[in-house]
């Protein structure tokens, strides 16, 4: 079949209509993410917990048997099953065993050759009533199993900035849809963005759209209750500087300076710092530290921390995002 855009998908959706295997692969999480939910929503709310599954590619239980069992099932009480693959680059790239592996044998991930025939065998005769979604982050384009995806699959590329995987990366055009994305994104949020602010917002994120989004996640938090974002909001939030004090978070938290805790945060979060090392220190700092500062702002702070520790172990969202909600919590006076 051929490709789609993420556009057409969602046009797709909104007539009730869906083909019966997706591939969505690329480096843009946010735009997988929001693709794969809308796919989800095909299945009433109703009767999600009978003929919507979500699982996670190379967990020990997930296999290419088990993926065409579950999309096999006839849907209980409606029309449609869909069954979201995430991960699947564990199925569709996975890492060899040596360098004479083939389809055959056994891949780093655990997963056979013959496991992998009975999801080829499915893709080339899906279930007509079953949607099967599969989000990658990349495949390996000379395996049977992609091939077949090529030929009955409809594949949605979401790799951002860049257009395609192996795009040629033209910084300009690339800085002109960057900007554009950061006008269209705030006006989307509410707010009007100064055309030197959105440019700056674009050229510090290159081609990476992962960064581009994460700052203006930041800034829009920051900007909360503004109208328009200046180029004064944007060197306050989205600041190229490197240097990280492991403290610094917490630091301009007992302050309340929320512009500078979130420019902190993202610094570790650039630098490898792991969330739930992030959430400890935060969870130090609110038993130990914050009494002493203000003991008004504990409940409040207790509260906060619960909840993003639940959502991180829950995967309730993207773990950037709920540490900055939880640091602007904690600026709160």
């Amino acid at each position: 079949m051929a490709a789609a855009t993420p556009q057409a998908i969602r046009k797709q959706v909104a007539a009730g209509k869906a083909d019966p295997v997706y591939l969505i692969v690329g480096d843009d999480d946010v735009e997988m993410t929001q693709l794969s939910g809308a796919l989800s929503s095909l299945v009433e709310e109703d009767l999600r917990a009978f003929n919507l599954e979500r699982v996670y590619a190379g967990e020990k239980r997930v296999t290419g048997t088990s993926i065409v069992e579950s999309a096999r099932t006839l849907p209980m009480m409606g029309d449609r099953r869909v069954i979201v693959v995430l991960r699947a680059e564990k199925i569709l790239k996975p890492r060899r065993r040596g360098k004479a592996a083939d389809d055959d044998d056994q891949d780093d991930d655990g997963s056979s050759g013959a496991d992998v025939d009975v999801l080829d065998a499915y893709v080339k005769r899906p279930e007509p009533t079953t949607t099967l979604v599969l989000v990658a982050s990349d495949v390996d384009r000379t395996r049977k199993l992609y091939k077949s995806l090529q030929k009955t699959a409809t594949i949605v590329e979401c790799w951002g900035l860049k257009g395609s995987k192996d795009a040629r990366v033209d910084l300009r055009q690339v800085a002109r849809v960057a900007e554009q994305l950061v006008k269209q994104a705030a006006a989307d949020a509410g707010f009007r963005i100064e055309a030197a602010a959105a440019r700056l917002v674009a050229e510090r994120a290159g081609s990476d759209i992962s960064t581009l989004r994460g700052d203006m996640d930041r800034l829009f938090l920051y900007a909360a209750g503004k109208t328009t974002i200046d180029l004064k909001d944007v060197h306050e939030v989205v600041s190229a500087e490197t240097a990280q004090d492991d403290w610094a978070v917490t630091n301009a938290i007992q302050r309340s300076d929320r512009a500078e805790a979130l420019r902190q945060l993202a610094l570790a979060l650039d630098a490898g710092g792991v969330p739930y090392q992030i959430l400890g220190q935060l969870g130090w700092f609110v038993r130990e530290r914050l009494p002493d500062v203000d003991l008004r702002r504990v409940p409040a702070a207790v509260d906060a921390l619960f909840r993003t520790d639940l959502e991180l172990k829950s995967s309730g969202g993207d773990p950037r995002v709920l540490l900055e909600r939880l640091v602007l919590e904690l600026c709160r006076r």
